[in-house]
Parts: structure tokens; sequence; C-alpha cells
């Protein structure tokens, strides 16, 4: 896969089917919540990414924790 790694070896983006992997949801609902602006996307290599530090907040886990709690 071509997802860049951060320091604590998570990806840094993630692709909009590991999005909605991650989500529990369908990939189209992920896609319309870009198109629409609900969720932040860029566009990394010509693909469309989301960030891993929006996936962090939307799932209200702090990021520096590593899924721990």
């Amino acid at each position: 896969m071509g997802t860049s790694m951060s320091k604590t070896n998570r990806p840094t983006y993630y692709t909009i089917r590991e999005t909605a992997w991650i989500l529990g949801i369908e990939q189209a609902r992920v896609s319309r919540a870009i198109r629409l602006g609900t969720l932040r996307a860029v566009s990394r290599n010509g693909r469309v990414r989301v960030p891993s530090s929006v996936l962090t907040r939307l799932l209200g886990q702090p990021e520096g924790s590593g899924g721990a709690r």
C-alpha cells in the first residue's frame, strides 16, 4: 500500500476504503462526506486521502494515545 507512515507506525493518510472500514460505514458515505465538505480530505499523489488526524478527532481519541486508554 502507498500510505505513508508516521513515527507511531500508523498511516498518516487513509484511503476512502480504509476510512470507511475504520468508521464502519460504506465507501459511498465517505465519498459523499468529502464531497459535501463534512469530512476533510487532501489530494496526495493524485488520489484522495483522509488525514489520520481527522479520523482521530472524529473518533474522539487523543492523537498521542495510540488507541490505548
